[in-house]
């Protein structure tokens, strides 16, 4: 393909936490390229998508949810979210239709009033509104925002989805494609590997353990043999946190160690030997080494 056939941009996925960014992230990829939980605040670190309609290359920068921020780490997130908006050549906000206009999707409208960007809106789980209430919110949001196009969609069940995706590719500049055809994720497969054990933890852990939890990867080795062998550990604030992951007898442990070495053996294609273990560290959220795994600014 011709540099003067294609076309390749940035699309900066924003919205509040828990609007299902991520689920359409991977919707329009077509396959997984981010962690997703029922949970609020899974995304952390700005993790790039790429989707491909015809000639047209999508960047999806699938950005952490915007709330309002308490700790260092909230305030990373927010402001990855934010610079991702502001380093795209369009905004995709995404909506949670059924959760109405809360205060957190308040702050991001004003924040985006005097975007200098195009912006599309996505109303997402329209499968659980009534249509009189999806129309009038519709109208509340074109009203106050002006966007380029509204859609509505459920990024579940895969309604909607397509149109999007087709006039995103519309919407993309001219120019050479940015990456390999065959690439779908500009993380790395250490970052990968890490996030996918976080998803298990909160899946699993959902409503016992705290937001306060993060996953690093220690050692990595490619053996001759085609495997590799993954040793990570995920890190807790508190002695009592630590025997919930652990689990009686190693147990929940064992079932969050097996789910995670399926995932990301899926994801490498070869056999994955994983090791895990717990490390109590009241200040894990404080460390600038961290940050810079999962991709984040340091935040002051």
């Amino acid at each position: 393909m011709s540099e003067a056939e294609s076309c390749a941009g940035f699309v900066a996925v924003i919205g509040a936490p828990n609007a299902g960014k991520s689920t359409l992230v991977n919707a329009l990829v077509g396959q997984k390229v981010a962690i997703v939980s029922e949970k609020a605040q899974t995304t952390r670190a700005r993790l790039m998508g790429i989707a491909v309609q015809d000639k047209a290359q999508i960047l999806l920068v699938d950005t952490p949810g915007i709330f309002e921020p308490r700790r260092r780490l909230d305030r990373a997130m927010v402001a990855a979210a934010w610079t991702g908006a502001q380093d795209a050549d369009l905004i995709l906000l995404v909506i949670d239709a059924a959760a109405k206009m809360k205060d957190q999707v308040e702050r991001i409208i004003a924040g985006l009033v005097e975007r200098e960007h195009p912006l599309f809106i996505a109303l997402n789980k329209i499968d659980l509104v009534r249509k009189a209430d999806l129309l009038a919110l519709s109208a509340t949001l074109a009203d106050r925002l002006n966007p380029e196009k509204l859609f509505m969609i459920s990024a579940t069940q895969g309604d909607g989805v397509p149109d999007l995706k087709a006039a995103l590719a519309d919407a993309m500049p001219e120019g050479p494609w940015l990456y390999p055809e065959d690439e779908v994720s500009d993380a790395t497969d250490r970052m990968i590997a890490a996030e996918l054990t976080r998803e298990q933890v909160v899946n699993q852990l959902y409503q016992e353990l705290p937001y306060a939890t993060a996953v690093e990867t220690e050692t990595w080795e490619d053996r001759p043999d085609d495997s590799t062998v993954i040793r990570q550990q995920i890190l807790v604030e508190r002695d009592s946190q630590k025997a919930i992951v652990i689990g009686k007898g190693g147990s929940r442990l064992k079932r969050i160690g097996e789910a995670a070495r399926a995932e990301i053996a899926k994801h490498l294609g070869r056999p994955v030997h994983l090791f895990l273990h717990v490390k109590v560290n009241p200040k894990w959220d404080e460390d600038r080494g961290l940050y810079r795994e999962i991709g984040l600014e340091w935040a002051d």
